[in-house]
């Protein structure tokens, strides 16, 4: 990654945020997991608002040098999963997101603090 871990979890935080997406949770699972260091977690509405957040962030990443190891569900669905290697985004309807809680069996891992400037919206829907 180009830039720190933080610093990507918190572009792809304000695009999920300036794109309507909420709930945004980030985790440190460094030493708890053997595929990423880091989860982000957010909802969507529908699957076309889940799709129009993730290919957001795939934009904005790409943008800043980082290209995706692998994209999963953008095209179907209620669950889109974004794999940046250090960092991998989980894109959820409520309700899947409340039927798989990721946040339970990562409920040993850190809560990160993210900086998403609420004074700005629709920065990322601009473009």
């Amino acid at each position: 990654m180009s830039q720190s871990p933080f610093g990507t979890l918190n572009a792809i935080a304000q695009v999920i945020y300036d794109k309507k997406g909420f709930n945004i949770l980030a985790l440190d699972v460094q030493g708890l997991s053997s595929i990423t260091d880091f989860l982000l977690i957010a909802e969507g509405n529908i699957d076309r608002h889940i799709s129009s957040i993730g290919h957001a962030v795939v934009e904005e990443l790409e943008s800043q040098g980082e290209k995706p190891l692998h994209l999963e569900g953008l095209k179907t669905g209620d669950w889109a999963v974004l794999d940046f290697g250090d960092v991998m985004v989980h894109l959820f309807s409520p309700g899947l997101r409340e039927r798989y809680s990721l946040e339970k069996l990562w409920q040993e891992s850190k809560i990160i603090e993210l900086e998403i400037d609420v004074q700005t919206p629709q920065r990322a829907s601009i473009r």
